[in-house]
C-alpha cells in the first residue's frame, strides 16, 4: 500500500469532541453538525460508537437515510474484540459491522501496562485481538483505521511492543495507524522524533491524534505531518475532554495557507468561520472570540497605531487576508483609538469621514471622554453608530422624547417579587403613558418602553432583548459604584448591542434600552 497516498482530514467532533465537560449532543444535533462538517470538506466524520450507547446506535441508523454526504465518509468508532472471544462472535464488533458506515476506526491498546492492567490480558492476546478484529472487518468489506491509544506513553515505556502493535494492525489490513497522544503530554519535537522512528521501523501509514493538555495539540499535529503523517484527526473548535483536542480548523488552515498543502476541496476553507460558528450554536457553547482564524477577534484591531498602518495596507498588521477563512477585519473603537481607527470604523458603518479632519478629531476625543466615564464601544457598535450620526448630522436620531420613567418592585412573603414600570413619553406628537410588568425592574422597563413606543411605531413589536450583561466598574465604592450595562437586541433579522452607564444598574439599563430601541427604529427607517 502506498504510504504517501491522499491526505486524510478526519473529524472526531461527534465522538471525542462530545466528551467535553458540559457538552451534550442529541441525535438531531449530531446529524446537523455532520452536515456542517461535510460542507467544510473533511474526508471522514467519526459519528460515535454504535452498540456502546443507544444515542450513537440511533445516529448511525438515521444517518443511512438522513445524511447525504458529498465530501466525507462516515466512520464508526469501536474497540477490538474482547479477550477469548472470536471477532465474528463479539456483539460490539457486530455493531460496527452492521452500522452502515463504510469506515471503522478501531481503538487498540499500544501501552503494555494498559494491556495488562486495563484489559487484564497478555501482550500476545492483545495482538491477536487486533489482528482478528481488523481481519474480520476487512473481510466484511469495511475500510479499517486503527487508533493506537496511549501510543506515545507506550512507546516510551516499551518501544518494541508499541511498534509491534502498529505492524500487527497494518499487516492485518488497517489502512492508517493513528498515533494517539491520549494524555496530551507531548511537545512538537518529541512527536516529530517518534513519527520519524515509526515510519522508518514500523513501515506503516501514520496518522496523528493529539490532545491539548500542553497547549500544543495543533503544533504537535503539524510536527507529525512534517515528519510524514498523512492523516490528521481533530475536532471543530477544539472540543474534547479536559483541555480539548487539536482544533481541526487551525490544523487545516495552517496546512493550506502556511504550508501550501491542499487538504480540503478547492474553496471550502472559505466556509470555515461560518461553519465553526454554526457548530457552536448547535453545541450551545459560545464561539471563542480569540480562536485562531475564525474567532471574532482574530482580525480585530484596537490600537490607534495599528489602525493607522491598516489604513495604508491591511497586511501590515494581519498575517493573512481574513476572507481566506470566511472571516472579516474588525476595528474597535476605544480610548486607545486614534483618528485612523475612527475613520476606518466610520467607513465600516457607511460614513466617509476622510475629508473632515476636525470632525474625526472631535469624535475621537468624545469617545475617549465617554470611555473614561465607563462607556465601552468595543462591543457596542450600535451605540457608537448613534454617536457618529449625532456628530456627523448635528443631532442624535430621535423618534420619541422621554418625559419620565419609574420602576417599583413589590415583594410579599411566600410570593415571587413583581416589578412594575411606568414610562411617559411623546412620540409622533402624541403623549403616551404606559405600564409594564416583568420578572425584574429591567424586564418591566423594557416592556413599558416598547409598549409605549409601539403605539406610534408598531415595528418595535419585532424587537426582543436577547442578551444582558452587567459590570461594576469601580468595585471599591461598593453599592455606590458606577455600573455599565450591555444589551443585545434583535428584530428577528439582525442583532445589535448598545451600552448604558449609570450610578445604578437600573439607570444604566435604561440608557442601553433607549439606545437599543432608537437604533432599531433607525434601522427600520433605513
Amino acid at each position: 500500500m502506498d504510504l504517501h497516498g491522499d491526505f486524510h482530514v478526519y473529524d472526531t467532533t461527534l465522538r471525542d469532541g462530545a466528551q467535553q465537560e458540559g457538552l451534550s449532543l442529541s441525535v438531531a444535533d449530531k446529524l446537523s453538525i455532520a452536515r456542517q462538517l461535510d460542507d467544510l470538506g473533511v474526508g471522514y466524520i467519526e459519528g460515535g460508537w454504535p452498540g456502546a450507547n443507544p444515542k450513537d446506535t440511533e445516529f448511525f441508523r438515521r444517518a443511512v437515510d438522513e445524511l447525504d454526504l458529498r465530501n466525507a465518509r462516515l466512520a464508526a468508532f469501536g474497540a477490538t474484540r474482547r479477550a477469548g472471544v472470536r471477532a465474528a462472535d463479539d456483539p460490539l464488533v457486530a455493531a460496527l459491522r452492521d452500522s452502515g458506515a463504510s469506515v471503522v476506526t478501531l481503538v487498540a491498546k499500544s501501552h503494555d501496562r494498559h494491556v495488562e492492567l486495563a484489559l487484564r490480558t497478555t501482550l500476545e492476546e492483545n495482538l491477536a485481538m487486533i489482528r482478528d478484529t481488523v481481519t474480520h472487518l476487512r473481510e466484511e468489506g469495511q475500510t479499517v483505521f486503527l487508533d493506537a491509544e496511549h501510543f506515545f506513553d507506550g512507546y516510551r515505556a516499551n518501544r518494541d511492543y508499541a511498534l509491534e502493535v502498529l505492524r500487527t494492525a497494518y499487516g492485518a489490513g488497517a489502512e492508517v495507524i493513528a498515533l494517539c497522544d491520549t494524555n496530551g503530554g507531548m511537545l512538537p519535537g518529541w512527536v516529530a522524533d517518534v513519527v520519524h522512528d515509526v515510519r522508518e521501523h514500523a513501515q506503516v501509514r501514520v496518522g496523528i491524534h493529539c490532545h491539548n493538555d500542553t497547549g500544543c495539540a495543533v503544533a504537535n499535529t503539524l510536527a507529525a505531518v512534517d515528519a510524514g503523517a498523512t492523516h490528521v484527526q481533530g475536532t471543530i473548535n477544539g472540543y474534547g475532554e479536559r483541555t480539548g483536542n487539536a482544533d481541526l480548523v487551525s490544523v487545516v488552515a495552517n496546512l493550506e495557507l502556511k504550508l501550501d498543502r491542499r487538504v480540503l476541496p478547492q474553496g471550502l476553507l472559505g466556509e470555515a468561520t461560518r461553519i465553526a460558528h454554526a457548530v457552536a450554536e448547535v453545541t450551545n457553547f459560545p464561539p471563542a472570540s480569540r480562536q485562531p482564524y475564525v474567532g471574532s477577534s482574530a482580525f480585530t484591531h484596537k490600537a490607534g497605531l495599528h489602525a493607522s498602518a491598516i489604513k495604508v495596507d491591511p497586511d501590515l498588521y494581519q498575517h493573512m487576508d481574513p476572507s481566506g477563512v470566511g472571516n472579516d477585519m474588525r476595528l474597535l473603537v476605544s480610548d486607545m483609538a486614534g483618528r485612523a481607527s475612527i475613520e476606518l470604523k466610520g467607513r465600516e458603518l457607511g460614513f466617509d469621514l476622510s475629508g473632515d479632519r476636525e470632525l474625526v478629531t472631535r469624535i475621537t476625543e468624545r469617545v475617549k471622554v465617554l470611555e473614561n466615564r465607563g462607556y465601552t464601544f468595543e462591543a457596542a457598535d450600535a451605540s457608537f453608530e448613534l454617536l457618529l450620526v449625532e456628530e456627523v448630522e448635528g443631532a442624535r436620531p430621535s423618534y420619541f422624547e422621554v418625559e419620565s420613567w419609574r420602576v417599583i418592585t413589590e415583594t410579599r412573603p411566600g410570593a415571587d417579587a413583581v416589578s412594575e414600570a411606568t414610562v411617559k413619553l411623546r412620540a409622533d406628537g402624541v403623549r403616551y403613558v404606559q405600564t409594564g410588568e416583568g420578572n425584574g425592574p429591567v424586564n418591566a422597563l423594557d416592556q413599558a418602553l416598547r409598549e409605549a413606543i409601539g403605539l406610534a411605531y408598531p415595528g418595535v413589536a419585532k424587537f426582543e432583548l436577547i442578551d444582558y450583561k452587567v459590570r461594576i466598574l469601580d468595585q471599591g465604592h461598593g453599592t455606590d459604584a458606577i455600573t455599565r450595562v450591555l444589551i443585545e437586541t434583535t428584530d428577528g433579522e439582525a442583532s445589535w448591542v448598545t451600552v448604558g452607564v449609570g450610578a445604578n444598574v437600573i439607570e444604566a439599563s435604561w440608557g442601553a434600552l433607549v439606545d437599543g430601541v432608537t437604533f432599531g427604529l433607525r434601522r427600520q427607517e433605513a
